[in-house]
Protein backbone atom coordinates (compact mmCIF):
# COMPACT_ATOMS: atom_id res chain seq x y z
CA UNK A 1 0.00 0.00 0.00
CA UNK A 2 2.78 2.26 0.81
CA UNK A 3 4.62 1.74 -2.51
CA UNK A 4 1.59 2.18 -4.82
CA UNK A 5 1.19 5.58 -2.61
CA UNK A 6 4.96 6.75 -3.25
CA UNK A 7 4.44 5.58 -6.46
CA UNK A 8 1.51 7.99 -7.04
CA UNK A 9 3.50 10.90 -5.14
CA UNK A 10 6.62 10.48 -7.29
CA UNK A 11 4.13 10.75 -10.84
CA UNK A 12 3.02 13.67 -9.39
CA UNK A 13 6.32 15.26 -8.57
CA UNK A 14 7.23 14.36 -12.14
CA UNK A 15 4.53 15.92 -13.71
CA UNK A 16 4.84 19.22 -12.02
CA UNK A 17 8.79 18.96 -12.74
CA UNK A 18 7.95 18.61 -16.11
CA UNK A 19 4.89 21.28 -16.50
CA UNK A 20 7.46 23.77 -14.82
CA UNK A 21 10.16 23.20 -17.14
CA UNK A 22 7.68 23.38 -20.21
CA UNK A 23 6.00 27.09 -18.23
CA UNK A 24 9.85 28.00 -17.89
CA UNK A 25 10.81 27.27 -21.14
CA UNK A 26 8.16 28.87 -22.26
CA UNK A 27 8.29 32.16 -20.03
CA UNK A 28 12.02 32.39 -21.09
CA UNK A 29 11.39 32.00 -25.12
CA UNK A 30 8.49 34.93 -24.23
CA UNK A 31 10.53 36.88 -22.95
CA UNK A 32 13.65 36.39 -25.53
CA UNK A 33 11.50 37.12 -27.92
CA UNK A 34 9.70 40.25 -26.61
CA UNK A 35 13.37 42.03 -26.44
CA UNK A 36 14.13 41.05 -29.73
CA UNK A 37 11.13 42.31 -30.94
CA UNK A 38 11.64 46.13 -28.85
CA UNK A 39 14.72 45.83 -30.14
CA UNK A 40 13.93 45.51 -33.66
CA UNK A 41 11.28 47.93 -33.30
CA UNK A 42 13.54 50.56 -31.62
CA UNK A 43 15.85 50.34 -34.34
CA UNK A 44 12.88 50.67 -36.71
CA UNK A 45 12.00 53.49 -35.24
CA UNK A 46 15.05 54.81 -35.01
CA UNK A 47 15.79 54.66 -38.81
CA UNK A 48 12.37 56.44 -39.80
CA UNK A 49 13.30 59.00 -37.02
CA UNK A 50 16.51 59.61 -39.42
CA UNK A 51 14.41 59.05 -42.51
CA UNK A 52 11.83 61.42 -41.46
CA UNK A 53 14.48 64.23 -40.42
CA UNK A 54 16.45 63.61 -43.57
CA UNK A 55 13.04 63.72 -46.11
CA UNK A 56 12.62 67.36 -44.14
CA UNK A 57 15.80 68.91 -44.47
CA UNK A 58 15.23 67.64 -47.97
CA UNK A 59 11.93 68.94 -48.13
CA UNK A 60 12.93 72.51 -46.60
CA UNK A 61 16.40 72.57 -48.57
CA UNK A 62 14.00 72.21 -51.91
CA UNK A 63 11.81 75.28 -50.75
CA UNK A 64 14.53 77.29 -50.38
CA UNK A 65 15.80 76.59 -53.51
CA UNK A 66 12.49 77.31 -55.49
CA UNK A 67 12.44 81.13 -53.81
CA UNK A 68 15.92 81.20 -54.85
CA UNK A 69 15.11 80.43 -58.24
CA UNK A 70 12.66 83.00 -58.33
CA UNK A 71 14.74 85.38 -56.99
CA UNK A 72 17.63 84.40 -59.38
CA UNK A 73 15.31 84.70 -62.15
CA UNK A 74 14.24 88.10 -61.56
CA UNK A 75 17.55 89.23 -61.09
CA UNK A 76 19.26 87.78 -64.01
CA UNK A 77 15.79 89.75 -65.84
CA UNK A 78 16.65 92.83 -64.35
CA UNK A 79 20.52 92.55 -65.61
CA UNK A 80 19.13 91.92 -68.99
CA UNK A 81 16.74 93.68 -69.60
CA UNK A 82 18.69 96.98 -69.85
CA UNK A 83 18.58 100.47 -72.25
CA UNK A 84 22.42 100.38 -71.83
CA UNK A 85 24.85 97.76 -70.83
CA UNK A 86 27.59 97.67 -68.57
CA UNK A 87 29.94 99.09 -71.22
CA UNK A 88 27.68 102.08 -72.27
CA UNK A 89 26.08 100.19 -74.95
CA UNK A 90 23.15 99.22 -76.86
CA UNK A 91 22.18 95.91 -75.81
CA UNK A 92 20.49 95.03 -79.33
CA UNK A 93 23.45 96.34 -81.26
CA UNK A 94 26.38 94.80 -83.23
CA UNK A 95 29.05 96.88 -82.39
CA UNK A 96 32.02 96.33 -79.62
CA UNK A 97 30.38 97.50 -77.25
CA UNK A 98 26.62 96.56 -77.91
CA UNK A 99 25.10 93.45 -76.70
CA UNK A 100 23.36 92.52 -73.73
CA UNK A 101 24.96 92.04 -70.25
CA UNK A 102 24.82 88.49 -70.21
CA UNK A 103 26.45 88.23 -73.29
CA UNK A 104 29.35 90.69 -72.34
CA UNK A 105 30.01 88.38 -68.93
CA UNK A 106 30.67 85.04 -70.99
CA UNK A 107 32.63 87.17 -73.66
CA UNK A 108 34.74 88.01 -70.45
CA UNK A 109 35.07 84.78 -68.92
CA UNK A 110 34.40 82.08 -71.47
CA UNK A 111 33.32 78.65 -70.40
CA UNK A 112 36.13 76.97 -72.47
CA UNK A 113 39.70 77.42 -73.59
CA UNK A 114 39.49 79.27 -76.60
CA UNK A 115 42.92 80.57 -77.62
CA UNK A 116 41.90 81.32 -81.22
CA UNK A 117 38.94 83.55 -79.21
CA UNK A 118 41.96 84.90 -77.46
CA UNK A 119 43.87 86.08 -80.68
CA UNK A 120 40.97 87.97 -82.29
CA UNK A 121 39.78 89.42 -78.53
CA UNK A 122 43.64 91.18 -78.59
CA UNK A 123 43.00 92.22 -82.68
CA UNK A 124 40.37 93.29 -81.81
CA UNK A 125 40.91 94.90 -78.39
CA UNK A 126 44.07 96.61 -80.23
CA UNK A 127 42.43 97.74 -83.04
CA UNK A 128 41.99 101.68 -83.78
CA UNK A 129 44.64 101.97 -81.20
CA UNK A 130 47.57 103.05 -83.26
CA UNK A 131 49.25 99.96 -82.36
CA UNK A 132 50.05 97.14 -84.35
CA UNK A 133 49.65 93.68 -83.58
CA UNK A 134 52.85 92.48 -85.33
CA UNK A 135 52.56 88.54 -83.49
CA UNK A 136 50.84 86.27 -81.02
CA UNK A 137 52.29 83.25 -79.92
CA UNK A 138 50.70 80.28 -77.05
CA UNK A 139 49.23 76.96 -76.63
CA UNK A 140 45.72 76.15 -77.95
CA UNK A 141 45.97 73.34 -75.48
CA UNK A 142 41.98 72.91 -76.20
CA UNK A 143 41.73 69.30 -76.86
CA UNK A 144 44.19 68.96 -73.23
CA UNK A 145 41.64 71.14 -71.69
CA UNK A 146 38.64 69.04 -72.15
CA UNK A 147 39.48 66.97 -69.14
CA UNK A 148 38.80 69.76 -67.03
CA UNK A 149 34.73 68.68 -65.91
CA UNK A 150 32.34 71.07 -64.42
CA UNK A 151 32.08 71.42 -60.79
CA UNK A 152 30.49 72.99 -58.17
CA UNK A 153 33.15 75.74 -57.33
CA UNK A 154 34.97 76.27 -60.93
CA UNK A 155 38.11 78.52 -60.56
CA UNK A 156 39.49 80.20 -63.53
CA UNK A 157 41.90 78.77 -65.67
CA UNK A 158 44.95 80.71 -67.00
CA UNK A 159 45.40 81.09 -70.77
CA UNK A 160 49.13 82.33 -71.04
CA UNK A 161 50.11 84.25 -74.27
CA UNK A 162 52.94 85.97 -75.76
CA UNK A 163 52.35 89.28 -77.98
CA UNK A 164 54.72 91.37 -79.67
CA UNK A 165 52.79 95.06 -80.90
CA UNK A 166 54.67 98.07 -82.66
CA UNK A 167 53.81 101.52 -82.74
CA UNK A 168 54.78 105.01 -81.61
CA UNK A 169 55.76 105.78 -78.05
CA UNK A 170 52.71 107.09 -77.05
CA UNK A 171 50.50 105.14 -78.83
CA UNK A 172 52.59 102.07 -76.72
CA UNK A 173 52.25 103.73 -73.89
CA UNK A 174 48.87 103.11 -73.26
CA UNK A 175 49.11 99.30 -73.82
CA UNK A 176 48.50 98.76 -70.16
CA UNK A 177 45.28 101.17 -70.09
CA UNK A 178 44.43 99.68 -72.67
CA UNK A 179 44.12 96.12 -71.40
CA UNK A 180 42.83 97.45 -67.89
CA UNK A 181 39.95 98.73 -69.92
CA UNK A 182 39.08 95.01 -71.28
CA UNK A 183 36.06 92.92 -70.05
CA UNK A 184 38.19 90.07 -70.26
CA UNK A 185 40.85 89.74 -67.55
CA UNK A 186 44.19 89.85 -68.20
CA UNK A 187 47.15 89.52 -66.34
CA UNK A 188 50.75 91.32 -67.53
CA UNK A 189 53.03 89.14 -66.07
CA UNK A 190 56.34 90.54 -68.18
CA UNK A 191 56.63 93.58 -70.73
CA UNK A 192 59.86 94.65 -72.25
CA UNK A 193 60.28 97.81 -75.16
CA UNK A 194 63.09 98.02 -78.14
CA UNK A 195 63.43 100.45 -80.83
CA UNK A 196 62.96 104.56 -81.22
CA UNK A 197 60.11 106.50 -80.17
CA UNK A 198 58.45 106.49 -83.64
CA UNK A 199 58.75 102.59 -84.03
CA UNK A 200 58.79 101.03 -80.48
CA UNK A 201 58.03 97.68 -80.18
CA UNK A 202 56.53 96.22 -77.00
CA UNK A 203 57.16 92.76 -76.12
CA UNK A 204 54.43 91.20 -73.71
CA UNK A 205 54.25 88.15 -71.61
CA UNK A 206 50.66 87.78 -70.23
CA UNK A 207 47.91 85.45 -70.04
CA UNK A 208 44.31 85.68 -69.32
CA UNK A 209 41.40 83.03 -67.97
CA UNK A 210 38.38 80.85 -68.92
CA UNK A 211 36.12 79.59 -66.18
CA UNK A 212 34.49 75.96 -66.89
CA UNK A 213 31.22 75.47 -66.04
CA UNK A 214 29.13 75.23 -63.18
CA UNK A 215 27.23 72.06 -62.69
CA UNK A 216 24.78 71.29 -59.81
CA UNK A 217 25.42 69.25 -57.24
CA UNK A 218 22.76 66.75 -57.11
CA UNK A 219 23.36 63.88 -54.68
CA UNK A 220 22.05 60.68 -52.88
CA UNK A 221 22.26 59.47 -49.84
CA UNK A 222 21.61 56.13 -48.07
CA UNK A 223 20.24 56.33 -44.69
CA UNK A 224 21.72 53.26 -42.40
Amino acid sequence: MATKNSNSKRLQIDKANASMVIVTAVSSFIVVFSLVASKALLSQRSYQSRVIAKKEQARDQLKENIDNAKTLNSSYKAFVDTTQNVLGGNPAGQGDRDGNNAQIVLDALPSTYDFPAVASSLEKLLGGTGVNLQSMTGTDDEVGQQSVKASANPAPVAIPFEASISGSYGAVQGIIRIFEASIRPFTINKISFSGSDSNLTASISAETYYQPATSLDIKTEVIK
